[in-house]
């Protein structure tokens, strides 16, 4: 028999209690060099403790969302942000409509061998566990439930990283063999499965069924075992697809309804919500700290912080200044990066609930009009172009560094000139804007010598609660549930009004849809979330190339709009292509247009 090494197995002393730290810092960077020690599958296979490490490996192939794609983000590939240094990804590859380029490898031709490999370790731990030997030190008891959670856990994993698949490339084959390493991994493998095959058949299929055999809530969450998937994260999945599935872009091949939708997030409620709630804080007078809640969302766990939000995640070490320089503020020594957009700003309400502009529409984005674009203003809001910034709902200052918001060690200050646009400075941000979010304050101090830590989150409750509230909404229209479920996201953010006093909202499930699109993509900025939801909704193409608005401040504290950014967006990049070098071994049919 040929005997194949393993370059995915290292450091056999490594114990699951690092399980989900990020491959360069728990694991020295072996990934990207040959181990010291390598080993076969039949070594692996023949010993239960490899067999286990090989198992928790399988756990980095979950991916962190910062600067992935060559120091940059992919929410900056939408309406979302602008990259402001001209060596991030995004910039020279999806932002311009050129979806060959290096600059993007890591998301558009990468993904495909990142998932694949993982898929592969997933097929290799559910076909041959059987045939490992157990541990003289584990009860037959325990052996058959540890096989059962390694098994599971597979499956979900493997679910997980052929839906990651799905949302990049479409339907694309199923592999569930191991194949030879060696070889054309995929040259038998080039016929393409319907939408219902490979996501209602097989994704959710295997959820479903891989549930009951995963570790149930207070195994899972237990500290000594953080980060393995445990039953309630393959309900939160099953609910996401589910409701991909009840969308325009999918709805009509899957067979999918909003109603199943609805119920598939509802279920989660019922059964695991005990367990889950949104993260709050409140000062002495029991008054939300809108501000300080949203941000530790992100930034807690539920061992180091009683965080009870975050549902899926990829659990990272420390980070320290090195993994927040590049989405810094100039001024703060950084160099700028993720840089939101005033097509975000614009989606913020007042914190009083009410709306600053008429008019929504379907992408979430309120309506613009004239030249320069500009949203029609909603006077009833006391919203005002000379200070956009006051009186808004408090996840804009969770999320957004704007003129005159204090950070680190100074006041962010985007006047020509100054501290955070200063003349020459290419780096500084092309929006009048710095992104808050998912960035730890705390490393800044002390000369930027402290660290924190930063989880990646891929689902947490408030998605949960959206998905609800958007699948009932298509299926009955606005409803006390529906406004329920918005509530308790806008209230944890500091939002004073309800939903129900709003008649332009309860009127109409058109207008509804639309709101539901706003509030999803700003509590969920930043999270991978927009580049997906505007696909399933089918508004990707008007989303994409409307222009990414800015503002420039000047010396007198006048604010004016501009056209920070201009986008390339073509139906076909609805999906990627799949990667040149696939084609040509395999003669699988590329996506449309490609």
């Amino acid at each position: 028999m040929k005997k194949t090494l393993l370059y995915s197995l290292f450091a056999l002393s490594i114990s699951s209690v690092i399980l989900l730290t990020s491959c360069e810092d728990a694991f020295g960077n072996f990934l990207d060099k040959q181990p010291s020690n390598e080993l076969t599958e039949e070594e692996v296979f023949s010993d239960w403790t490899l067999m286990e490490e090989f198992h928790y490996d399988t756990y980095n192939f979950l991916r962190h969302g910062a600067c992935r794609i060559k120091d940059s983000w992919l929410d900056a590939t939408t309406d979302l942000a602008q990259t402001s240094y001209s060596s991030g990804g995004v910039r020279t590859s999806f932002n311009i409509g050129n979806y060959y380029s290096s600059a993007g490898e890591s998301e558009l031709t990468g993904t495909w061998e990142h998932y694949y490999r993982g898929i592969r370790k997933c097929n290799m731990i559910i076909t041959r566990i059987e045939k490992v030997p157990k541990e003289p030190s584990l009860s037959e008891t325990q052996y058959e439930q540890d096989k059962l959670n390694y098994t599971s856990e597979a499956r979900f994993l493997r679910a997980f990283f052929y839906w990651e698949l799905f949302l990049r490339y479409g339907p694309i084959p199923l592999v569930t063999e191991v194949l030879d390493p060696d070889g054309d991994l995929l040259s038998n493998y080039t016929t393409r499965p319907t939408v219902k095959e490979y996501v209602v058949d097989f994704i959710l299929k295997e959820l479903n069924e891989c549930e009951t055999g995963l570790m149930n809530y207070d195994d899972a969450w237990n500290s000594s075992r953080a980060g393995r998937i445990g039953q309630p994260m393959a309900r939160a999945l099953y609910s996401r697809i589910m409701l991909y599935m009840a969308s325009p872009r999918y709805s009509a091949e899957s067979g999918i309804t909003w109603q199943e939708a609805a119920d598939a997030a509802k279920s989660f409620i019922d059964d695991y919500g005990s367990h889950f709630s949104l993260f709050k804080v409140a000062d002495a007078n029991g008054k939300p700290l809108g501000v300080e809640a949203y941000t530790n969302a992100l930034l807690r766990t539920a061992y180091s912080g009683n965080n009870k939000e975050v549902i899926f995640y990829r659990n990272d070490v420390v980070i320290r200044w090195d993994a927040i320089k590049n989405d810094s503020p100039v001024g703060e020594g950084g160099n700028g990066g993720l840089c939101p957009s005033q097509n975000l700003v614009d989606m913020y309400d007042m914190a009083d609930g009410s709306s600053p502009f008429t008019q929504y529409d379907a992408t979430g984005a309120p309506v613009y009009k004239g030249n320069p674009a500009t949203p029609e203003i909603n006077t009833a809001s006391g919203y005002s172009e000379a200070n956009p910034w006051t009186n808004r709902d408090p996840r804009l200052s969770a999320t957004v560094l704007y003129n005159g918001a204090k950070w680190g060690n100074g006041t962010i200050n985007v006047v020509l000139g100054q501290r955070d646009n200063p003349i020459g400075n290419t780096n500084a941000t092309p929006t009048g804007y710095y992104v808050r979010k998912y960035i730890p304050e705390t490393i800044l101090s002390a000369e930027h010598s402290q660290s924190a830590y930063r989880l990646w989150t891929i689902i947490r409750y408030a998605e949960i609660l959206l998905n609800y509230a958007e699948a009932l909404n298509e299926a009955q229209g606005p409803t006390a549930e529906v406004y329920n479920m918005l509530d308790q996201i806008r209230h944890r953010a500091g939002i004073s009004g309800n939903i129900a006093n709003r008649n332009d909202l309860t009127s109409s499930k058109d207008n509804m849809r639309n709101f539901i699109h706003k509030e999803r993509t700003i509590e969920l900025a930043f999270e991978e979330h927009r580049a997906w939801d505007i696909r399933r909704w089918d508004v990707a193409v008007e989303v994409m190339t409307r222009p990414i608005y800015g503002v420039n401040v000047s010396t007198d504290g006048t604010i004016t709009r501009k056209i920070a950014q201009n986008r390339v967006f073509e139906k076909k990049m609805y999906l990627y292509p799949i990667p040149e070098g696939e084609v040509w071994k395999t003669g699988i049919e590329n996506n449309p247009g490609w």
